[in-house]
């Protein structure tokens, strides 16, 4: 009996240890007996297989870059609602300075009347409305709040983006307030169609970030928890994430925030032109001399490019089956920026001129290279 029970001691330490001992050693521990005194206890140390340090250092890393954003920024977002919603967050927003100033997208702070803003801090004040622009949606709201009660967001830079650098977004999604999610940047320069307007917004940021109704208004940051953008809109046939959000870019936050500041309101500039970027089936329907540029289809009446005597279409023509007019100048750069499409030069407008600046276009007219200045002048219908 004593026997047995020290076989089956040896047997869990061979188990224990891995099978640590080859089939010659197991035959002899089986079959020679152990002594009669009660045997001396055997010390197994397991060691775990190793993990990569590299794995878990790495994801360790990761989420703490993300807490660390949160716990800095989060208290600096706002609840957007109203005086008949009281509780519901209809959009989001970010303090920006100790004079209890607020960022948001201009159809959050058009919304509804008499807005409140509540802080994280669960403290819900009246909100004004100090300016607002459509034309880029962004909008300042300002509040009476003393300044050691208000945490204050840091803006960023928006110029020297990455597709493919990381994207954090907090906001109130469906009122759930201040919640974060994380993405990547998806791409730079869009524009972006307007409900209320034939005008676009400009440089507009896309994330896979989620973005959902309820984040209109609130920050896109970086990794270093600077605001790089504010969350405005997202593409989606169900009307929740798609994976596919837009934010404008803090650098025209930064060129638009101190005039709605200042003045309330803020003045976009205009060259007056209606126009198409060229494609491949336009340059061989139209035999046009360049392959890339705007093809100028119409001249404003009474605007900036009639004055500088630039040229519209003046025959009809149907490429792919849509009816466009030919025989208009080709604008192929503005100030020495290659213009490759209408994107380029509406996003240039809106991140490089102001109202009165001159700027140099160089076209191509019957053939030949020529430029022409233009002053600039205030986009009309968005007072």
């Amino acid at each position: 009996m004593r026997n047995r029970i020290v076989v089956g001691f040896l047997l869990g330490v061979l188990v224990l240890t891995g099978l640590a001992c080859n089939v010659s050693e197991l035959s002899t521990m089986m079959t020679t007996p152990a002594p009669a005194e009660t045997p001396t206890p055997v010390i197994v140390v397991l060691t775990p297989t190793p993990v990569s340090p590299d794995v878990t250092f790495q994801a360790d890393i990761e989420e703490q870059l993300v807490i660390n954003v949160y716990a800095r920024v989060s208290p600096a977002v706002v609840c957007v609602t109203a005086a008949e919603h009281f509780g519901n967050c209809i959009g989001s927003g970010f303090v920006i300075d100790e004079q209890g100033h607020i960022v948001t997208n201009n159809h959050v702070a058009e919304a509804l009347p008499e807005l409140l803003v509540t802080l994280a801090d669960e403290h819900t004040v009246p909100a004004e409305v100090v300016g607002t622009d459509a034309g880029s949606d962004l909008a300042v709201l300002k509040i009476d709040v003393p300044p050691e009660q208000l945490v204050l967001a840091e803006l960023g830079n928006s110029a020297e983006l990455r597709v493919g650098q990381r994207a954090i977004a907090i906001g109130n999604p469906f009122g759930l307030e201040r919640t974060v999610t994380t993405g990547v940047i998806s791409s730079l320069g869009r524009t972006l169609d307007r409900d209320d307007s034939d005008f676009q917004l400009a440089e507009v940021i896309q994330t896979d970030a989620a973005i959902n109704p309820g984040n209109s208004g609130g920050p896109l940051l970086d990794s270093q928890g600077r605001v790089i953008g504010v969350n405005t809109a997202i593409r989606s046939l169900s009307g929740v994430n798609s994976g596919v959000g837009f934010a404008i870019p803090v650098d025209i936050v930064k060129r638009v925030v101190p005039e709605l500041i200042t003045h309330g309101r803020y003045r976009h500039t205009w060259v007056g032109i209606r126009g198409r970027t060229i494609t491949q089936e336009m340059v061989a329907a139209m035999e046009l001399p360049v392959d890339v540029g705007v093809l100028i289809s119409e001249v404003e009446p009474g605007g900036p490019a009639e004055r500088a005597m630039l040229q519209g279409g003046n025959q009809e023509v149907v490429v792919s089956g849509i009816r466009m007019y030919a025989g208009g100048d080709i604008v192929t750069a503005i100030d020495g920026i290659e213009v490759k499409d209408f994107d380029d030069l509406i996003n240039y407008l809106a991140s490089r001129t102001a109202v009165g600046d001159v700027v140099t276009l160089r076209i191509v007219r019957d053939r030949q290279e020529v430029e022409v200045e233009l002053t600039l002048e205030e986009r009309p219908g968005e007072r």
